[in-house]
């Protein structure tokens, strides 16, 4: 299982708890893939649905690093794999 944690409002559009589990394999795709499968409101939000390239302001962290721009099927790391760090969906800020 990869743990998710999920800012308030993606939780709220989810209407899940913080940290939610999907059942997948380790790569940023297959993640994503899965926890729109189980919560069909976040379809979109993460992603473009038409070229599924991630959304601009939306950032992947994984043992403290981030993932954003690695490419989406390269492995996570393995803390993430095996359940022992989560996979953090930040929402980036920009302005000035």
């Amino acid at each position: 299982m990869i743990r998710v944690l999920l800012p308030a409002h993606l939780r709220q559009l989810a209407q899940c708890d913080r940290e939610v589990s999907v059942e997948s394999e380790a790569t940023q795709r297959a993640v994503l893939d899965a926890l729109e499968r189980q919560y069909p409101a976040l379809r979109g939000t993460l992603r473009d649905p038409g070229t599924g390239r991630r959304r601009p302001f939306v950032r992947f962290f994984a043992c403290e690093q981030d993932v954003s721009h690695e490419p989406p099927d390269a492995p996570l790391p393995e803390a993430v794999a095996a359940g022992r760090e989560p996979l953090l969906v930040v929402g980036a800020m920009a302005g000035g």
